[in-house]
Formats: structure tokens, C-alpha cells, sequence
């Protein structure tokens, strides 16, 4: 099987998105290394911006099938490629879980022995949560009743939905050559800023997600390391539809947002 750029660049671009990422979290989580969520919003920032910079050349640098999605409906990407995108995304993320579950695996043990958590059992998304997503934010806890009360599913998915948008929104505004305020070779930082402020607004609500590739294949890993069903029923339907849906629908708007109100507005 030939291997085309864009499979280069998508794999290895989701691969670092989700090693800075939640690799951040693993820190925070079982070590305590990480004092607050901007810490962790840095991180991530950052190392989504390594990932464009390195991997832009090569595949365009979706990394986030909204993304893809969203080129797709408003930028002309060729829509035979969307599913073949989406599914290297998936592996790339699926392979970071891998590494950072290798690297962190005595971590995550020790951390769970220490607090009394029983892989797979009711509580332990309190370490699970540093591959996929819940709500309201465990911050390396387990959810009681009277925390779930920060943060139901409907105003999970809208928050998850509005931050996508501003994403996509950015995304389209920063890398059309038409916007004379463009940052060019600072298109990737400003992307990764834009990420950073996100999860220091939304992070605390939903872990901010606003990538179906970032949360479902950790997710998956997770369920297959030891967590089992736990992943998928914490939140109920809310792992598809907070962390799936949401973040497309939100990637969708952001993209009729810069059409509708931005594209022509450039060439004025």
C-alpha cells in the first residue's frame, strides 16, 4: 500500500495533537505536575500549533474531522477524501492513547491505588479521563450526583457546539489570503491560541473537546485498557452526542459564519 503525504500528515499531526494534548492531562492528573487548567490550555495550544506547522505542508493539516467536514461543505476539499481523512485522524489519536497509556501506565495505577479507584467501576473516570472526555470536568475525581448538577447535556452540547464554531470560524477567517490581517506563518499560533482560550473558557464545563478524532479513539482505547463500558455510559449517549455531534454541527456553523459574514467582506 503506497502511503500519500496527506496520510503522512494526518496521522502524525492527530498523533501529536493527542500526545501534547492529553499527555497534558496525564500529567495533571496523575502526577500533579500541572497547578491550574491554564497550564494544560498552553499545552495543548502549543502543540497544536507544532502539529500545523509540521504537518500543513503536507495534508493541509485538518487533524479534526469537523475540520475536514467543514473544508469540505465551504472550501471546496474534494468530498471522496472526508471519510479516508477522518479515518487516519482516528488512528492517529488511537496510537498517541497507546503511547502516553505505555508511558503513564505505572501513573495511572499508582494514582488509582492511591485514591481508592477500581478500573472499569463507577468513579473511575477519574482516571479514564485522560483519553476521553466527560461532563462536567472530573478533574481527576469522581462525579458525584451533586457534581453532575454543573453541567447537564443540553448545555453541554451547546458549549461543545459554540466552541467548535469560534474554532472553525478562526480557523477560515486566519487562512483566507483575502483577510489583508491574515498572520501567514503565524497561522498555526494563532490557531493554537485560539484552542488555548477555549479550554480555559469551556474546559472547566465539558474538558472542551471540539474534536470527534481527539475524544472517540482514546475513548476507545481506554474502554479496551481496563475501563470497559465505563466510558461509554458515565455521560450516557452524551460520549456521541456532546463529543461527536457537537463538535460537527459547531464546525458546520462555523463555516456558514465565515461565509455568510466574512468571505465577501475581505474583498471589500
Amino acid at each position: 500500500m503506497r502511503v500519500s503525504r496527506w496520510m503522512v500528515g494526518e496521522f502524525f499531526g492527530t498523533f501529536l495533537l493527542v500526545f501534547f494534548g492529553c499527555g497534558s492531562v496525564s500529567v495533571a492528573v496523575t502526577t500533579g505536575a500541572h497547578l491550574g487548567l491554564f497550564e494544560v490550555a498552553v499545552v495543548w495550544g502549543l502543540g497544536i500549533a507544532t502539529a500545523i506547522y509540521l504537518t500543513g505542508a503536507l495534508s493541509g493539516a485538518h487533524l479534526n474531522p469537523a475540520v475536514t467536514i467543514s473544508m469540505a461543505a465551504y472550501a471546496g476539499f474534494p468530498k471522496r477524501r472526508v471519510l479516508p481523512y477522518i479515518g487516519v485522524q482516528l488512528l492517529g489519536a488511537f496510537a498517541a492513547a497507546a503511547v502516553l497509556f505505555f508511558l503513564f501506565g505505572d501513573a495511572l495505577r499508582s494514582f488509582e491505588k492511591t485514591q481508592g479507584i477500581v478500573r472499569g467501576q463507577p468513579g473511575s473516570e477519574a482516571s479514564a479521563m485522560v483519553f476521553g472526555e466527560y461532563y462536567p470536568n472530573p478533574a481527576g475525581k469522581p462525579l458525584t450526583d451533586e457534581v453532575r448538577q454543573r453541567m447537564g447535556p443540553v448545555p453541554a452540547f451547546f458549549a461543545e457546539t459554540i466552541g467548535t464554531a469560534v474554532l472553525l470560524l478562526v480557523i477560515f477567517g486566519v487562512t483566507d489570503p483575502r483577510n489583508k490581517n491574515h498572520p501567514q506563518i503565524l497561522t498555526a499560533a494563532v490557531i493554537g491560541l485560539t484552542v488555548t482560550l477555549l479550554i480555559v473558557l469551556l474546559g472547566p464545563l465539558t474538558m472542551a473537546s471540539f474534536n470527534p478524532a481527539r475524544d472517540l479513539a482514546p475513548r476507545v482505547f481506554s474502554a479496551l485498557a481496563g475501563w470497559g463500558r465505563l466510558p461509554f455510559q458515565v455521560n450516557g449517549t452524551g460520549w456521541m452526542t456532546v463529543y461527536l455531534a457537537a463538535p460537527v454541527l459547531g464546525g458546520l456553523l462555523g463555516g456558514a459564519t465565515y461565509r455568510l459574514f466574512f468571505r465577501n467582506a475581505y474583498v471589500d
